[in-house]
């Protein structure tokens, strides 16, 4: 038999080329950074040539690395699905699913019942860790995104469009100093999602203040904690209009209202491989039937 590298160089290249970053390969890894940099080295002497290019803290795949990523990395998600189905039982299906928190208490988990009464030998694994889509195929099988786009070599199925709202507390609405116009909003806190950084830029271009700056700007990588500051008067939350209304909460009012579509959408994304799994084809076809 040819001669190998490790496998776990091989695992650790892979990483690094999806997220583009070391420190966040090594926590996917749960390895420390210095321990996942001397696998890529140790990989890259077997090899005999580099893998990236190193610009201060960021590594970039070179020629080599594209090559060698291109080649390996369907191998390695085939060897782990196959490793997956002789551990598995007879009869159970499980499908590793990456999502933000927000999706799954709001529109995921209220359905799952349904979802576990019509398949109830299929399970979910439900991961609300970051970077899910640098993850798939190593660790997950599937995801539910945010995103402006995705990369054409996965397969994505949208799963909506929404409006962007401005999200207040009912306090900001009334008496003395109560918010009424787009203006109003210079002497207020705004909130807004690490993943949707866009939103609030597209909301003031609709409204014809691209200049409007507030008094302060807080970024959150929580949708659920920016509804709850947003309720305890802490800013204003530039979200989705569908998490508003999936909320309920008598606490927060949508602010001004104008139709501004937002760039960012939900989808179920995965490696093409993945969907001739059985377990992940069928939660694909029951989410999209289901409309989640």
């Amino acid at each position: 038999m040819r001669r190998l590298p490790p496998l776990t160089a091989l695992e650790a290249f892979v990483q690094v080329a999806r997220t583009g970053s070391v420190k966040a390969a090594a926590e996917e890894l749960a390895l420390s950074a210095p321990a996942l940099s001397r696998r890529i080295q140790a990989l890259e002497r077997f090899l005999g040539y580099t893998l990236f290019e190193r610009k201060h803290q960021q590594l970039e795949l070179n020629q080599h690395g594209h090559g060698l990523l291109k080649e390996i990395a369907p191998a390695l998600d085939a060897l782990g699905a196959a490793i997956e189905s002789a551990t598995s039982g007879a009869r159970t299906m499980r499908v590793r699913l990456g999502m933000l928190p927000l999706f799954a208490s709001q529109r995921l988990f209220p359905r799952l019942g349904e979802f576990h009464r019509a398949y109830p030998d299929l399970h979910l694994d439900v991961d609300t860790s970051p970077n899910a889509i640098a993850r798939l195929g190593e660790g997950l099988d599937a995801a539910i995104v945010l995103a402006r786009d995705v990369d054409p070599s996965l397969y994505a199925r949208e799963l909506d469009r929404d409006q962007v709202y401005l999200i207040g507390s009912k306090a900001m609405t009334e008496g003395e100093g109560a918010i009424r116009k787009p203006q109003d909003i210079a002497r207020q806190t705004v909130l807004i999602h690490r993943d949707m950084s866009a939103t609030f830029d597209i909301w003031k271009e609709a409204v014809g203040q691209p200049q409007l700056n507030p008094a302060s700007i807080d970024y959150y990588d929580s949708g659920a904690l920016m509804l709850e500051a947003a309720a305890q008067g802490l800013g204003i939350a530039v979200m989705h209009g569908r998490h508003f209304e999936h909320a309920q909460d008598p606490r927060i009012v949508r602010l001004f209202d104008q139709h501004i579509e937002s760039p960012y959408r939900y989808f179920f994304v995965c490696r093409p491989k993945a969907l001739e799994r059985r377990a992940v084809r069928l939660f694909h076809d029951w989410l999209i039937q289901a409309e989640i």
